[in-house]
């Protein structure tokens, strides 16, 4: 039978419309799963005498499964972003008479065969080899190997499970963070020790192989939990395809607690959420959230503290900058339209500000675990998200007010500068470098809390006149209503 699916899995991808297309993707996914690949060799290869030579008073194999814990985190919520259950299309087969227990177990097997679950191996063999190379004990090395992959696989499984229980909630991706933070916070202030604890019980099964038992149990539970929520799932009526987005993508019930801004906010949310070009301003919330990485864990960078304010305003205003700066040319194909309404232009511009300032806050808290690079940034980044809401979005707004360009929501999205003017790249200034000015003078002169202080004030300042703010915004916007009219209705 199993011969039998993967029979039909070579001719569905083999015989579909767009098998061309198929190939020049999977080309391109072979090149970067090379590169990971190499990276990963080559990190197992130089652990050893890298912990040797930096921790030369502690056994690198201790130290080692010291850091396992925070590859588990960091793992499942990677998995819970990338990795799907691998598509299959069931419904034929549930007409035949073949038993549902061996299409639930195919699939299952399948995504054992994950990527993702390959790849910690060329990390993991190459270590373990050299751990054996320096007279570490063959069998317990080997069960230590074993035990590894035994939590890859449980930790394969428990990403599905995590992915059915969420599937049907808005925001569905904020619990993986929440738990996943709270497990860093605890074990980061020592509150549940669970990197020690971990650590304490993979060195267990490398010393007693009868603990092993232990890891095969728990992905027995893993697997069984998924086979039941399959199983319930293979019906007719419901098969093990991916899951309709198009159901949670209409379902915007929560927005009504916005009042009067409600209808507009849906209609954004749908617009990014269905054309390719405002989707990326989506995409690029998962890059803002670890572009803190590339400066942070550098030493070089810890004494430039007016960079924590740059970092700060790029973190938590990714989805502010991408999205907003092409206010209202997002709504240029039917702009015309939407001013030949009764509505008030202050609710539509209310929810634009609305929306960036759910993006600030959803940022602040998803960027809440740069506190174990130190506390400062951790307060730069809360000074930037009130900063983002109580000034930039003003920013923001106001320079929507001399747009011009018409923007094309079903062109590609990377490397796409139709749409962007002068005032895209005017912008910037304010934006940045106005906040970074401001801090970077008050850190000189005074201290780093002194310009914590005063970013913290202009942010409040903003928030509180935000009334007197958003009026003078919208007389902007009524005043260039007829320009902004006439340009969109021209081909750019």
């Amino acid at each position: 039978m199993i011969k039998h699916f993967l029979d039909l899995e070579w001719k569905q991808f083999t015989r579909s419309a767009s098998f061309g297309k198929s190939v020049a993707l999977k080309i391109i996914m072979a090149f970067f799963a090379l590169y990971f690949i190499a990276m990963f060799l080559i990190l197992g290869v130089a652990m050893y005498p890298l912990l040797k030579e930096t921790l030369p008073e502690k056994d690198p194999f201790v130290v080692f499964n010291g850091f396992i814990f925070f590859w588990i985190l960091g793992d499942l919520v990677l998995r819970f972003f990338f990795q799907k259950l691998p598509v299959m299309s069931v419904k034929p087969l549930l007409t035949l008479p073949i038993k549902r227990e061996k299409v639930v177990n195919f699939v299952l097997g399948k995504s054992a065969l994950s990527f993702f679950n390959f790849l910690p191996l060329f990390a993991i063999i190459p270590f373990g080899i050299t751990l054996i190379v320096n007279d570490y004990d063959v069998s317990s090395i080997a069960f230590w190997m074993l035990a590894m992959v035994l939590i890859t696989l449980i930790i394969n499984y428990l990403n599905f499970i995590i992915e059915s229980l969420t599937a049907e909630t808005e925001l569905a991706f904020l619990p993986i963070i929440i738990v996943a933070g709270s497990l860093f916070a605890l074990n980061h202030f020592e509150i549940i020790n669970f990197a020690d604890v971990l650590s304490n019980g993979i060195l267990a099964i490398a010393n007693n192989p009868l603990f092993i038992l232990v890891p095969i149990a728990i992905l027995a539970v893993v697997y069984y939990f998924n086979f039941k929520i399959l199983r319930k799932k293979l019906f007719l009526d419901s098969s093990l395809k991916s899951k309709v987005q198009e159901v949670h993508a209409s379902n915007m019930e929560w927005t009504r607690f916005f009042g009067d801004v409600a209808p507009f906010m849906q209609l954004d949310l749908k617009l990014i959420w269905r054309n390719k070009r405002p989707k990326s301003s989506l995409m690029l919330m998962v890059f803002g959230v670890l572009y803190g990485l590339f400066f942070y864990p550098n030493p070089v960078y810890q004494d430039m503290e007016f960079l924590f304010a740059f970092v700060g305003i790029f973190v938590t205003g990714i989805f502010l900058i991408n999205f907003g700066q092409f206010i209202p040319a997002w709504d240029s194909g039917y702009y015309k339209m939407l001013m030949s309404q009764n509505i008030k232009y202050k609710q539509y511009l209310k929810s634009k500000y609305t929306l960036m300032t759910m993006s600030v806050i959803i940022l602040f808290v998803l960027s809440i675990p740069y506190v174990y690079f130190g506390w400062k940034i951790l307060l730069a980044h809360f000074a930037a998200a009130i900063y983002n809401i109580g000034v930039n979005t003003y920013v923001i707004l106001l320079g929507g007010s001399f747009n011009r360009k018409k923007i094309d929501l079903n062109q590609r999205a990377a490397f796409n500068f139709q749409g962007t003017g002068a005032v895209q790249w005017i912008i910037g200034l304010p934006l940045l470098i106005l906040p970074i000015g401001v801090f970077a003078l008050a850190n000189y002169f005074f201290s780093f809390e002194i310009g914590i202080l005063v970013l913290i004030l202009l942010g409040l300042a903003g928030i509180i006149f935000h009334q007197k703010i958003m009026t003078f915004i919208t007389n902007k916007y009524l005043a260039s209503k007829y320009k902004m009219i006439d340009a969109f209705d021209q081909d750019n």
